[in-house]
């Protein structure tokens, strides 16, 4: 990838989004690999896929009862003899003798001459005969031949990210592999010598590391495979060690901290030396934004607050993730305030929020470090850079979390 990235500062969060989304395009030609159909699920489908067979693949009844000829039974009731029972999986009889019925289960072949189900309910078993108090109509409970789907048909088209429902549909009809692109391997490295895992006392100064689990979580979620999250101290040596191991693993790295205009920002320190570029976005939370492509491996630099970690994933990076994954856009929409808000000028700022019956409700505060506020949240509240203050009952575009 010989990209490199236009400049970070003063550019408003379109401009940025566009500058990601042009570095992430290359992605875009991802090998293909097969894989059977149960592990295909979240897959991006490279091809289409067509039914091999005519589905149902041959007639059979649609509930417990029995198969009939329609004139034998159109005045009711009426008794006829058993002919015989058919379960689901057994093969299927001669055709059936006028003026006799048939036993079927749920799925159970029908037989030439049959053209109907009366469902059990409709009937009184009498030995070997059965007294039909309803008449059906023909093609009632019979599932015929294709009905679903012909044999050739197009089942599932190439670009589809599988959902059960696809997977479901591939099973039916036999299809025991299918081709997929390989995802987007991506690797996390947080920074900060203030960061701990999770287990461990913390002492004072320290902080669980948020960071690393909740970029990973969310990259797969949004298709991509991930491969390594890992954490740096402060020392430049180890974050460009683990820079290192990352970008030789992964097609795209993810790095949170170290980003803004403190005396310790090693992401920046490093990167910078490296033709990385570091700036503000217009934005809040996640002004402080660094984009490098090193040994061509585009490198997104998030600012090291968890709020505004999670933030400019959802905002800058989400969106080229779900189209590289084949998963559908972010969804929006416009929603009125349940109250009054206020966003700094200049900026545009992602409240959260929590959608109701009646409109979007804020949730906690702006600060960067709220991170429990977007547990609470399911949508970031979108307020455009202009706005600096919004009344309560004012439509407002929000964001899916």
């Amino acid at each position: 990838m010989n990209s490199r990235p236009a400049s970070v500062s003063a550019r408003t969060v379109d401009e940025y989004r566009d500058s990601i989304e042009q570095l992430l395009r290359p992605l875009a030609a991802r090998p293909v690999e097969s894989v059977s159909v149960p592990a295909a699920l979240g897959r991006k489908l490279a091809a289409d896929i067509r039914s091999p067979i005519d589905l149902p693949v041959f007639r059979n009844s649609a509930m417990d009862g029995y198969a009939v000829r329609a004139d034998d039974v159109a005045v009711a009731p009426v008794t006829l003899p058993l002919a015989g029972v058919v379960a689901a999986g057994q093969p299927g009889q001669g055709p059936l003798p006028a003026g006799a019925a048939l036993k079927v289960m749920t799925g159970a072949p029908i037989p030439p001459g049959a053209d109907c189900v009366v469902p059990v309910e409709d009937t009184r078993r009498d030995g070997s005969a059965v007294t039909i108090e309803r008449g059906r109509g023909a093609g009632e409970f019979v599932r015929e031949p294709g009905t679903d789907v012909r044999a050739g048909a197009l089942l599932v088209p190439a670009g589809v990210a599988l959902t059960p429902r696809h997977i479901a549909a591939l099973a039916a009809v036999g299809v025991p592999a299918v081709p997929v692109f390989q995802p987007v391997r991506a690797a996390v490295v947080t920074t900060g010598d203030e960061l701990v895992p999770a287990g461990r006392p913390l002492r004072s100064g320290q902080i669980y590391d948020s960071n690393g689990i909740a970029l990973a979580a969310a990259l797969a979620a949004n298709g991509a495979a991930v491969v390594s999250v890992e954490h740096s101290t402060d020392d430049p040596a180890v974050f460009r060690r683990l820079l290192s191991a990352a970008t030789r693993s992964a097609d795209l790295v993810f790095t949170s901290g170290g980003v803004s205009k403190g005396d310790f920002e090693v992401v920046k320190d490093v990167l910078a030396a490296q033709g990385g570029l570091f700036g503000s976005v217009a934005v809040q939370p996640g002004g402080p934004q660094g984009l490098t492509v090193l040994d061509g491996v585009p490198v997104l630099s998030f600012p090291g607050n968890p709020v505004s970690t999670m933030v400019s994933f959802e905002v800058f990076a989400r969106p080229m993730l779900r189209h590289l994954s084949g998963l559908p856009p972010v969804r929006t929409s416009e929603v009125p305030l349940r109250a009054a808000v206020r966003s700094p000028a200049g900026r545009r700022q992602f409240l959260r929020g929590r959608l109701t019956d009646d409109g979007v409700e804020p949730v906690a505060g702006a600060g960067s470090h709220l991170i429990a506020g977007m547990a609470w949240a399911d949508v970031l509240i979108d307020i455009p850079a202009e706005t600096t203050e919004l009344a309560a009952g004012a439509p407002v575009r929000v964001r899916e979390l």
